[in-house]
Formats: C-alpha cells, structure tokens, sequence
C-alpha cells in the first residue's frame, strides 16, 4: 500500500487536535483570544448553571434565572454567602466566581495589550495614509533636510502636505524634522514606516492621490528600485501618469526613454553635473553658492510664460523691454532654445522661458531707451594651473571640464594608489592639459605646504568608495590644515571641497568663501525643481549637462566692464557675447538675481556677472 494513502496517515489524539486549534486561532491577534475567551466564559457559565439545576442545588425553579445568575456571576466574579443557597450551591457558585476571576483578567490583559499594540503600530508609523493632492517622498536620511527644505519653500502660502516614507521608527523621523526645519502651518508633514522598494509596502502612503513622487538622493541601486516599485503600484492602481522623480549619479542605471515616457519618470545623471561644477568652481569662487541660488525656492525660478506683443522683436529687443524678469531662451513647437541669438526673431506661439520671482511677474514694456555706447569686450583669462587632492570615478570628467584657462593639473595621489592612470592621461590629452602626478601623502604638513605654494586652485575631491562620513571627514581635515596654511604663510589660493553630506559640510563651512560641492544637497535641489517643474527636464538637462548652455561667472575686470552701467545695457552686452544675464555676484560674494532694468550698477574688477550660455 503507498506510504501516502490515508490509512497510513498518523492519527492524531484529541488532546493534540484541541491544542493545535487553539494555537492555531492564538495566532490571529487580540480579536481572535477575545472570541475564545468570551464563548469560553459563556459555556462555562452555561456548564455551572446546567450542573446547579440537574443537581437541585437551587430553590429557584426556572431554570433560564440560574443561568443568568451564573453567567452574572462570571462577568462580577461575585462570590456568594451563606444564606444564598445550599452548600452544593455554594460551592458550585464560588468555582464559577473564581473561574470569572480569571477570565476577567485575561480580558483586561488581551484589552490593554491590544491597545497598546494599537498605539505602538500608530507611534511606528504603520496606519494607510487618507491624502489627497500631497506630494510623496521616498526615503529620509537623518541630517539631510535640503529636500525637505526646499518643498516646503515651493509650498509658500498654499496649503501642503508631504508624506516622508522610509524604513525607520517614525517618532525618529519626525523629531529630526522638527529639530531642523520650520515648518509653517500650512504644510502638514506625514511620516510613515515603510520600505520604499516594496510595492506591498508602498500602498499605505496613497500614491495612487499624491500629486508627485520623488525619491530623496541616495545610492543608484536603492534609488531605481523605489522608482519601479513606485512605478509598479502607480500602474495598478491605474495612475501611471503621476510623475516620478529621482536622481541617479553614475550612468550605469539609465531609464530607457520608452519606459520613462510611459511611467512619467524624470531622471537625471548627476555625476557628470558634479564633477561639471567641482571643475569650474575651483576658477570661479562663488558659482557653487550660485548654483544652489539659482535652483532653490528662494527667489527667482525658471519658468516659461507666454508674453503679449513680442511677436516679431528679436530676442535682444524683447530682452531690453523685459521688466520683471530675465529673458532665458525660447519654446519652439515643443523645443527650447536657451540664449538665442541676439538676432533671433520672435513668433506667434512662441513662450518664453523666464527667470523671475513669480511665473506672472514679466511685462513687456512699450520701448526701450537707445542702446548707449557698447564698451568693446574682453575675455581673455591669463593661464593657471591647478591641484587636485584626492581620488573619485569622476576625476576623469573633472580634467575634461577644467576651464580653457587651466593649462596644467597636478594630481596628489598615493603611491600605491589603484588609479587608472592611461584614463587620467587620456582625458588630459583630449582637453590638451598638461598631467602631473604626486605621489606623496598630503596630510603631511611639509607636503602640504609644498604644493600650496605653487597653487592658485585647489580642489579636494571625495572617495566615494568609503563610508560617506569617514570620506567627509578626511576631506574637512586636509581642508582645515589648507586654512592653516594660507593663513599662517600669507598664501593665495581658491578651494574647492566636495562632500558627501551636508551636516558634515556646515561642520566647516564657515569662514572664507571656500567652495563647497555638497552631492545630497545639490542633488535634492535638483530633484525638487524636477518634482514642482516636470516640464522643464529639458532646460535642466542641457544646463546641468556638459553639452549646450550653461551657468558661469565673468570677472567684470577680465571682461573690461568696470564702471557703471544700467542693467538694460548690460543685458545688451552679454546677449551679443551670446551669455543672458541672470544676476550680479559682488566682491563679498554676495549675489542678486533679476536686477530692474533701469538700475544702474556700478561693477568692480572683483565683481562678476552671473550668465548663462555656452562656452
């Protein structure tokens, strides 16, 4: 006979039965041991009544009345006296009132620890959110409130509500907000404990209403998998147009164009945008605080609006008579031609891609004043060299990025550094830089000093393969000991730090105008304008990319622009170098942006001009 027919089966006692039902239905929670208890209590209530009136322990003839007594007598756990009956009835009486003793307090228990599961799963953030309209990050990383920061600036006076998911206690979430940010009243922030890489898990933050979603920056791997997953539930719950927003570093995790379409999905590459600004910030002190301006929710913002009357001006015309706002480039039948030139002319249909306070702020004036006298334009920036502390996968991208005027690198690495040094000297080749290497410790002080003498820039680059902390702090100390040196020495150079994190960058961030490259930082700028201004990826693809229009400091001095000048002139200048002016960084190091068009300033050889354009 087969092992696997019925009659071999192992018969199981009723005692084994009994037990496994009852675990079993322990299993199902507070709910379940309530039932049990509460049908138990009734039976044995109904027991001791029936073993009263068989046994005629009673007086009472009805026998419905000594039932009720002893279902009474379990709920109160009254014990009864002597006149109430006869000893059989008594003693029976007494067991049912010790027995409701303990049912009672089973209850009471199963209760309290329901109810304290109940609050313990609301302190841990576990209940479905009821939102509609909020906007949906994935992801938190204690200290990294720039994100956060900036969605509450985009909110400004409107009511908000931003849900921040991640896989930790909520109570912990919350206090590190509230501890760092000042949230205004009309913006409602909602934590919740979830893995963001987990569709199941994902549902309870309701993305299905949400108006956005955005994954804060984090690693590539963790940051595509949030992306499907919010993909995943967004298409199942019949939603795919929600848009998604995320930011990857390197470009091994590349959304194909056919599936970021058809999921909404915005995603921009910002290791190449990094190592973009690392470079020219070691020769233009100040464009990574410009940058951040530029792209936060503090002031202006890029916008595109349509603009009554501009049919038919060339762009230098509709630039001049542009109050309000700076003239940026021009929407086409669904492309965007940022800094045309001066001559392009304007037609019906055409919008207008504006940098201003508010999307309505741009009115067109009725004429402009006679251009005055063009002072002629010089660029012409005397050869510098510069030194690179440091090793990162971007180091490549950053020698291809140096400015024209960089003509010799001096990299510092270790002797027994992996680094790919062919790589390294090709893309020196292909810039025309002349390569050196040092392959000496620069956390020694005579070496340190070494190389600071014959410095103008110096650049201290973040290994990415190390514990982001550890990473920073190596990069804070050879920092510190680069402000010691020039400070001690008389020295005269610029530095430019990158870090990974941006509490470890305000740790030593004060002080001398020292460039600081923030990667989550810039990166949350970046994804929050993606999120509010989806239909800008284009213009924030080719700003922030290596091809196309992009953002630069003039040193009025080198440009030969000292003196005063009305902002309409010099709108009109830089439109004929094919830059547009978007503001003024002063020798302090202070910026402003959307200056009037009638302000005259007056520009010193340490003042630079803010501009966007080519090279």
């Amino acid at each position: 006979m087969s092992k696997n027919s019925k009659t071999d089966r192992k018969a199981f006692s009723l005692k084994e039965r009994f037990r496994y039902w009852f675990d079993n239905r322990m299993t199902r929670g507070s709910l379940g041991l309530i039932r049990v208890l509460i049908i138990a209590s009734v039976l044995l209530a109904v027991l001791m009544g029936l073993v009263i009136i068989i046994c005629g322990f009673s007086d009472e003839g009805e026998g419905g009345a000594v039932i009720w007594d002893s279902i009474a007598t379990v709920i109160n756990a009254w014990m009864p006296s002597f006149e109430d009956g006869s000893p059989g009835y008594l003693i029976v009486m007494s067991v049912t009132a010790i027995a409701g003793v303990l049912f009672t307090s089973v209850l009471i228990g199963i209760i309290t620890s329901a109810i304290e599961e109940k609050i313990d799963s609301l302190k841990r953030g576990n209940s479905m959110v009821l939102e509609q309209d909020h906007v949906v990050v994935l992801g938190f990383n204690p200290g990294e409130y720039s994100l956060l920061q900036q969605l509450v600036l985009a909110a400004a006076d409107d009511d908000a509500c931003i849900v921040v998911a991640e896989d930790m206690d909520r109570v912990e979430m919350e206090d590190g907000i509230r501890e760092n940010l000042d949230v205004p009243k009309n913006v409602r922030l909602v934590c919740r404990t979830v893995d963001i890489t987990d569709p199941a898990s994902l549902e309870k933050c309701s993305l299905e209403t949400c108006r956005t979603v955005i994954v804060s920056p984090t690693d590539d791997i963790t940051t595509i998998k949030a992306v499907l997953a919010a993909s995943s539930v967004l298409e199942e719950k019949g939603t795919p147009e929600t848009a998604v927003s995320a930011i990857m570093t390197g470009d091994e995790f590349r959304f194909p164009p056919s599936l970021a379409k058809a999921n909404n999905i915005s995603a921009l590459q910002t290791g190449t945008v990094l190592a973009k600004m690392i470079a020219h910030s070691c020769t233009q002190t100040g464009l990574s605080q410009t940058f951040r301006e530029i792209f936060n929710f503090e002031g202006s913002e890029f916008y595109m609006t349509a603009l009554d009357g501009a049919a038919g001006l060339s762009f230098e015309e509709m630039a001049v008579r542009l109050a309000g706002a700076v003239p940026v480039g021009v929407s086409r039948e669904g492309k965007v031609l940022i800094a045309p030139p001066a001559d392009f002319v304007l037609q019906e249909g055409d919008r207008i891609l504006v940098f201003a306070e508010q999307a309505d702020s741009a009115k067109l004036e009725a004429s402009a004043p006679p251009a005055g006298e063009i002072p002629p334009v010089t660029a012409d920036e005397a050869p510098t060299s510069a030194v690179i502390l440091g090793t990162s996968e971007i180091l490549p991208l950053v020698l291809q990025e140096l400015p024209e005027n960089v003509v010799r690198a001096v990299l510092v690495v270790p002797e027994d550094g992996e680094e790919d040094t062919a790589k390294l000297e090709a893309a020196a080749a292909a810039r025309g830089l002349q390569l050196d290497f040092v392959h000496e410790d620069p956390r020694d002080e005579d070496v340190l000093l070494s190389l600071a003498r014959e410095a103008e820039h110096i650049v201290i680059l973040n290994d990415h393969e190390k514990d982001p902390d550890e990473a920073d702090m190596e990069a804070a100390c050879l920092l510190l000991g680069l402000r010691d040196i020039r400070d001690r020495f008389g020295l005269s150079f610029n530095i430019t730090v990158e870090m990974q994190r941006e509490r470890n960058q305000k740790l030593v961030g004060r002080g001398d105008h020292t460039d600081f490259l923030v990667s989550s930082s810039m990166s949350s700028l970046i994804v929050a304008q993606l999120a509010e201004s989806p239909e800008m990826i284009d213009v924030f693809r080719e700003i922030l990319s290596n091809e196309g229009s992009e953002i630069y400091l003039k040193n009025a001095g080198r440009l030969g622009l000292c003196g005063t000048f009305a902002v309409r002139d010099l709108r009109r200048i830089m439109i004929r170098q094919g830059y547009i002016l978007l503001g003024l960084l002063d020798a302090g190091k202070q910026s402003f942006f959307d200056l009037p068009l009638d302000k005259e300033i007056t520009l010193g050889g340490e003042d630079c001009l803010i501009v966007l354009g080519e090279k």
